[in-house]
């Protein structure tokens, strides 16, 4: 029997998210008048309920597609979330524990190489990795915008030409947290601070898995497979997405 894990976060209005959620509910009495109709009309005096959600493409768990990097990858027209293809979005999971790495830093190659040695796994195309972090305890709370690793560059390029189409973290972003990246900026004048993992993008193409959770739940870093495809926005740089960890 196959189990289930599910690594998404639950989409809500949150001090973690850096943009507010709204929800608005059309609740069960009170739709029956937008149909012309009143409570009475339906069994048990309710109608059906309606939600109208505002909220941004990368609230909440969601991938991240080559157009948010930039408008090329590879020379290439960059895909936007409803180009990428669904292949890529199932496949072998790698979960590397890289939760030593402090807040703030960057998760080199090195790292890499050592938390893959750790799962004994040899990355191969189609692999989808997870980074685990560990900041997802802090869900709910505003340090999930500020108190997490993030993968650099280098580490981004190893994973990508390694055959990784898909990688994935359990905290806010990829990168670094912002106020990490651009105070080293400041500090340097260096633009390579700025986003690097993000903007590997543009010399090939990847997808982003990020606001994953529930890693610890996985009985092992490999020995299941991952399903994580994204709501197709047209035209759009990220898409919502329900992750799912599958085992046996």
């Amino acid at each position: 029997m196959t189990r289930f894990i599910d690594l998404s976060v639950a989409t809500r209005d949150t001090v973690s998210e850096a943009t507010p959620v709204t929800v608005e509910l059309l609740g069960h009495a009170t739709a029956a008048t937008v149909l012309g109709l009143t409570p009475e009309d339906f069994p048990d005096g309710m109608a059906i309920s309606n939600e109208t959600v505002t909220l941004t493409t990368h609230t909440g768990t969601h991938m991240d597609a080559p157009l948010h990097y930039g408008p090329l990858s590879g020379g290439r027209p960059a895909k936007s979330i409803d180009q990428v293809p669904l292949e890529w979005c199932f496949g072998p999971g790698v979960r590397l524990d890289l939760r030593h790495v402090p807040a703030g830093e960057g998760i080199t190659v090195d790292e890499l190489g050592r938390a893959l040695s750790a799962a004994r796994h040899e990355l191969r195309p189609g692999d989808i990795v997870l980074l685990w972090t560990g900041a997802d305890a802090l869900w709910g709370s505003e340090q999930y915008l500020t108190d997490y690793a993030g993968l650099t560059g280098e580490g981004t390029r190893f994973l990508v030409e390694s055959g990784v189409r898909v990688i994935g973290i359990d905290a806010w972003g990829l990168d670094r947290p912002m106020r990490s990246m651009i105070e080293d900026y400041r500090r340097t004048g260096d633009r390579g601070h700025l986003w690097p993992a993000h903007l590997y993008g543009r010399t090939r193409e990847y997808l982003q898995l990020e606001k994953l959770a529930n890693l610890a739940g996985l009985p092992a870093a490999t020995g299941f497979t991952v399903a994580c495809f994204p709501v197709s926005v047209a035209g759009a740089g990220a898409g919502w997405t329900r992750a799912v960890a599958l085992l046996g």
